[in-house]
């Protein structure tokens, strides 16, 4: 049976990928879990919001976006800022988990953290995207910006490379009572154009499923960037974050500031 199959709700909620990585999953060409749904590649904004009518409810959606938004808003991508890519305002599916995972080891907190609502509970504001790909079937791309203090920033990346070499052999992360396992913690070599960037890839499991992730956090200046890869169509197979997409998404950061 294909993964895709198994995508199912039960699956999303027990924490066995980003909950972020689970709604940018939707926006994957052909692909997307059960009960996902595509959004129209004419907007970025969620198909319907809770009250039925489309952006509603969306501080980041189209009426936010004309009137200029906050710094933060201007940074988040856009559907056509990536030829290639549908870009969602929907960043999160609404059967995943709220809040920020517990490790089970305190040293591996950090990558837990990386995996939840927001980088880590020190965020002032943080802007959520799904990226579906056009191009390779399958892979989507949870992107969000986040405000901090800068030496909060700073912190933040300096905390990630200590829990990448410390957590190599892995972790447990439990959100709402479900857990999920992530294995073999690897450093990755990524290029960007940021102040100080960390990547790493790990197999996350819960359920007899399994996927590869790749996450990579950069930091301009006081706002940081998470890019979360998977493949929803091949989860054993390897997925990277595209260089285009970490490229366009500080392109923006920096014009915004």
């Amino acid at each position: 049976m294909r993964l895709k199959t198994r995508f199912t709700a039960k699956a999303a909620t027990a924490a066995l990928l980003p909950a972020l990585l689970l709604g940018a999953a939707g926006c994957s060409s052909g692909d997307a879990p059960a009960g996902a749904k595509a959004p129209d590649p004419k907007d970025s904004a969620p198909a319907a919001s809770a009250a039925g009518s489309p952006g509603a409810a969306s501080p980041s959606g189209p009426a936010a976006r004309k009137a200029g938004g906050s710094r933060l808003e201007r940074s988040a991508l856009e559907q056509g800022d990536l030829p290639g890519y549908q870009v969602s305002a929907q960043g999160k599916n609404p059967s995943a988990p709220d809040g920020q995972p517990q490790a089970d080891r305190k040293a591996c907190q950090p990558l837990a953290d990386i995996m939840g609502d927001k980088p880590d509970p020190a965020a002032r504001e943080t802007v959520n995207r799904g990226i579906g790909s056009q191009k390779q079937v399958g892979l989507a791309v949870s992107a969000s910006v986040s405000s901090y203090a800068e030496r909060d920033a700073k912190a933040l990346v300096t905390r990630l490379k200590d829990a990448v070499a410390a957590c190599g052999t892995g972790f447990t992360a439990t959100v709402e009572k479900q857990s999920g396992s992530y294995r073999d913690v690897r450093p990755a070599a990524y290029r960007t154009a940021g102040d100080d960037t960390v990547s790493w890839t790990t197999t996350a499991a819960a359920q007899g499923v399994s996927a590869q992730v790749h996450v990579v956090v950069v930091r301009q200046g006081d706002t940081v960037v998470r890019l979360m890869a998977l493949n929803v169509a091949a989860g054993r197979q390897k997925a990277l974050v595209p260089q285009e997409v970490a490229d366009k998404q500080l392109e923006k950061v920096r014009s915004a500031g």
